[in-house]
C-alpha cells in the first residue's frame, strides 16, 4: 500500500475531487482526517468511508480560512493518530466575475479559502512534521493558476498565489525533510463546475462542452486528480517538490 499507515489530513473532503482523495487514501493504508466546513457533512463522509472501504477516518467540522479552524483540524490529527505525514489542501472556492463586477467581500472570501488556508494549515503542520523527520503536503491549484483565465480574477490570482507560495515552501522546508508540490486541475466534473455555469448564467450543456474543449477531448475525473494527490503524497515521489502538476487534458499545452 502506498500510504500504509500513514496519518493525513484533507480538507474540502466532502467535495468531489476531495472525496476521491479521501477514497484513494483510505484504500492505501491512510488514516484520514476529512474535513469539511460542516461538522455534519464530515461525519456522514467518514461514516461513508467507513462503511465502504473500513479503516480509519474522522471528520472535523471547521472552516479553515480562520486560525482557530486550523489549529482545531490539527489539534483532532494529533490526538486521533499522533501526527501528520500528509497534508492535501484543497478546500476551496470560485466567484466567476471579472475585476469591475467582484465586489470586494467575494475577493476576500475567494482569498481567505484558497490561499490563506493554505497558510495557516502550513503554518501548524510543517513543525509538526519537522519533528518526525519530513512529510508531504499537496496544494490544490487550478489550471488558471498557470494560465489565465476569463471573469474569474479572484479565483486567477488566488490559485496563481498557492502555486508559488507551494514552490517557497518547498524551497524553506526540503531541508527538513518536508516535500511541498501543487496539483493543478483543469476542468473536473464535480458539483463545482455546475455551480461555475450558475454563476456565469450560462446555458449547462454548453458550459460542459466548452470544458471538454482541449487536447483529450473531455473533462477530468475527480479520480484522476485523486490519483495524481496520492502520487505526491506517496514515497513514489520521493524526489519531487516544488513541482506545479498540470492534470488537465492538455489544457495548459
Amino acid at each position: 500500500m502506498l500510504l500504509d499507515g500513514k496519518r493525513a489530513i484533507i480538507t474540502g473532503a466532502a467535495g468531489g475531487i476531495g472525496s476521491a482523495t479521501a477514497r484513494a487514501f483510505i484504500r492505501e493504508g491512510a488514516r484520514v482526517v476529512l474535513v469539511d466546513r460542516d461538522q455534519g457533512r464530515a461525519d456522514e463522509l467518514a461514516a461513508e468511508m467507513s462503511a465502504e472501504l473500513g479503516g480509519d477516518s474522522v471528520g472535523v467540522g471547521a472552516d479553515v480560512a480562520t486560525e482557530d479552524g486550523c489549529r482545531l483540524v490539527v489539534d483532532r490529527a494529533l490526538a486521533r493518530f499522533g501526527g501528520v505525514d500528509v497534508l492535501f489542501n484543497n478546500a476551496g472556492i470560485i466567484r466567476r466575475a471579472d475585476v469591475v463586477n467582484i465586489s470586494v467581500q467575494d475577493w476576500d472570501r475567494v482569498f481567505a479559502v484558497n490561499v490563506r488556508a493554505v497558510f495557516l494549515m502550513c503554518k501548524l503542520v510543517v513543525p509538526v512534521m519537522a519533528a518526525a523527520g519530513g512529510g508531504s503536503i499537496i496544494n490544490t491549484g487550478s489550471g488558471w493558476g498557470l494560465t489565465g483565465g476569463a471573469n474569474a480574477i479572484a479565483y486567477c490570482a488566488s490559485k496563481g498565489a498557492v502555486v508559488n507560495m507551494t514552490r517557497a515552501l518547498a524551497i524553506d522546508h526540503g531541508p527538513q525533510g518536508i516535500r511541498v508540490n501543487s496539483v493543478n486541475p483543469g476542468d473536473t466534473d464535480t458539483p463545482m463546475l455546475r455551480e461555475e455555469a450558475r454563476q456565469l448564467g450560462a446555458d449547462l450543456d454548453e458550459f460542459l462542452r466548452d470544458a471538454a474543449d482541449r487536447p483529450l477531448r473531455r473533462m477530468g475525473r475527480p479520480d484522476e486528480i485523486a490519483a495524481a494527490v496520492l502520487w505526491l503524497a506517496s514515497d513514489a515521489s520521493s524526489f519531487v517538490t516544488g513541482a506545479a502538476l498540470p492534470v488537465d487534458g492538455g489544457g495548459t499545452a
